[in-house]
């Protein structure tokens, strides 16, 4: 469900409220913070706490209570440690239910870093915190529209670091995931490669890493079979994919290179997805908005897409129609 200081929660009890989010949806968080955040907003929600996914009875809000919070810890807006730690512990028990086979997959709720590092101080985010828990090594964080997927070489960390991991050999593992992503959608899915240097290094002569790293790791791409091209300018590769139908994929050097044109896009519709996990794991594709959390203002959109997102990876991982 999420940082109970922000919106997911809250995102959450407004979607159920008016009908739109299905029996077959569990919550993994804490019944006596929804239930104080049902009457803050003035729903009527009716909320079954219960032990494990398996327990869950259709037509009410199944809550796998992990009894962390209570209502007082309902405080909008603000830091608040147990929330973050609270919110550590729900992605924690969602995912090890989806290894268990006990969930179809992990659709999660913004945490606020912030709050989380407060008790946990190497965390990350969602992406790297479920991936070490699968114990999965090559994986990726995509932005996901049906319009067009981005993937990102690197995910929450310094840009100084991020220049750091756009090796051939990582350049080339997030090319393949994000073929592998994509080839239940289509058969041979047309990836492009940014450039990790303005104009894609224009030949060498800014910079050196787009013809002496990124280009050789699209040719290994190529020789393993993959529809890759690049590398390309950033600035332009996103009016190619998306106005003119040119590409299914871009995959990108560093996190704002592709969440910055993904999110002035489709900043309501694109989901988040980790590609290269053993489960099903999709996000909304925003923060924990603080200063409208609780107000009933935010757009519950997002969410929707996630959900409806999960479900068609978990069926295509299945073989399921639906």
């Amino acid at each position: 469900m999420g940082d109970a200081s922000g919106v997911g929660p809250e995102i959450l009890l407004r979607r159920f409220a008016a009908g739109r989010i299905g029996d077959d949806v569990v919550v993994y968080g804490d019944a006596a913070l929804l239930l104080a955040g049902a009457e803050r907003l003035g729903l009527q929600v009716d909320l079954r706490a219960v032990q494990s996914a398996c327990d869950a009875t259709p037509g009410r809000l199944n809550v796998v209570d992990l009894g962390m919070l209570v209502a007082r810890d309902l405080t909008p807006g603000r830091i608040n440690a147990r929330a973050g730690e609270a919110a550590r512990r729900y992605v924690e028990h969602a995912t090890r239910a989806a290894l268990a086979g006990e969930v179809a997959g992990v659709v999660t709720l913004p945490i606020n870093k912030e709050a989380t590092r407060a008790t946990t101080p190497g965390f990350l985010g969602h992406t790297e915190f479920i991936a070490d828990l699968c114990g999965t090594r090559d994986f990726a964080m995509m932005l996901a529209t049906p319009e067009v997927a981005v993937s990102h070489v690197s995910g929450h960390v310094p840009l100084a670091e991020a220049i750091g991991q756009v090796t051939r050999a990582r350049v080339r593992t997030v090319i393949e995931l994000t073929h592998r992503a994509l080839h239940h959608v289509t058969p041979r899915p047309r990836i492009a490669v940014c450039g990790l240097n303005p104009h894609a290094g224009e030949h060498g002569l800014i910079g050196s890493e787009d013809e002496g790293v990124v280009a050789p790791a699209i040719a290994d791409a190529r020789r393993a079979g993959v529809d890759a091209a690049g590398p390309h300018p950033a600035d332009t590769v996103f009016h190619q994919a998306i106005k003119r139908d040119r590409y299914d994929a871009i995959v990108c050097m560093y996190h704002d290179q592709g969440h910055a044109p993904m999110k002035l896009f489709a900043f309501e519709t694109a989901v988040n997805v980790t590609i290269g996990l053993p489960i099903v794991r999709t996000s909304v594709d925003h923060g924990t908005a603080f200063d409208i959390a609780w107000r009933g203002q935010a757009f519950t959109g997002s969410l929707r897409a996630a959900l409806e997102c999960a479900w068609r990876l978990a069926n295509a991982r299945t073989g399921t129609n639906g």
